[in-house]
């Protein structure tokens, strides 16, 4: 490799101003000629720049001032700094990969996550998919659940609410894990249903989202449904559930109320399909 300093007719120790200078001199000395024109540039655009200069120096024969190198911003630079590119190219993916995955995970495990409707207990407000019985729709609606909520405050009248089942939900319904209902009854409230219409501490409950076609007749107190309390009153803790869909819905009446633990978290969108995009 040429010694750029030679190329410009310069000492080591050249000022900025004395290279720019010795740079404009050689041109028009030797003008373009093809082979000293690239030698004569390589060298200036080495040395007018600060950095490119001390590097030059320091690798030039031992002499001039070291310049230390400058840390890899990678992480898996510093880490393997022997490894070959391709390598570290390669790890780089896995873990941008991974650590991608692992934030996926932990919205879905304690911010945000999506779960499909699979029958008819919450229609029209939630809709299954047909042929399934009482489904208003041809693809099920697909909702997002807020799971920090609850922490933060308690749970509401008329939320719904993703939970887990009571062990008995799966031998009175067939099902069990996790179901989508409406929340009724509050802990410390006296809830009964009179031929259909709820009553929560003697007064009838506003319910618009009930349809006259869905609404069944049956009248019962907190001591009719499982454990069969002693007492129309909720325990505290423990809330009752109810699905919109009142003649076709397998809930609290059937199952018994559901602990505050159980609670997973409040619906608050419904995301698909796009027709049904909306807010709860």
């Amino acid at each position: 490799m040429s010694d750029h300093y030679a190329v410009l007719g310069v000492r080591s120790d050249a000022s900025p101003q004395a290279i720019e200078a010795a740079y404009r001199r050689v041109t028009l000395e030797r003008g373009y000629q093809d082979g000293a024109w690239r030698e004569l540039r390589d060298a200036y655009e080495v040395l007018r720049d600060p950095e490119q200069r001390a590097r030059y120096d320091a690798e030039r024969d031992g002499a001039g001032p070291r310049v230390p190198q400058k840390k890899p911003r990678n992480p898996i630079e510093r880490l393997f700094p022997n490894l070959p590119h391709g390598w570290r190219v390669a790890i780089d993916w896995v873990v941008t990969i991974a650590g991608a995955v692992a934030i996926v995970l932990a919205i879905k495990a304690w911010v945000v996550n999506p779960y499909r409707i699979p029958s008819s207990s919450m229609e029209p407000t939630l809709h299954c998919a047909r042929p399934a019985p009482g489904c208003e729709a041809s693809t099920s609606d697909r909702v997002l659940a807020n799971r920090f909520i609850y922490h933060f405050r308690d749970p509401k009248r008329g939320e719904i609410v993703v939970f887990k089942t009571p062990p008995l939900a799966k031998q009175e319904c067939g099902s069990e894990g996790t179901f989508v209902k409406r929340l009724i009854g509050l802990p410390g409230e006296v809830w009964e249903e009179r031929a259909g219409y709820v009553f929560i501490n003697g007064r009838r409950l506003f319910e618009p989202y009930i349809r006259s076609e869905r609404r069944d007749h049956q009248t019962l107190g907190l001591v009719d449904i499982p454990p069969h309390y002693t007492s129309n009153r909720i325990p505290k803790g423990f809330y009752l559930m109810m699905g919109d869909n009142r003649s076709s819905s397998c809930d609290s009446r059937r199952w018994g109320l559901v602990p505050r633990k159980n609670l997973i978290g409040k619906v608050f969108a419904t995301y698909w399909p796009p027709s049904r995009i909306s807010f709860h």
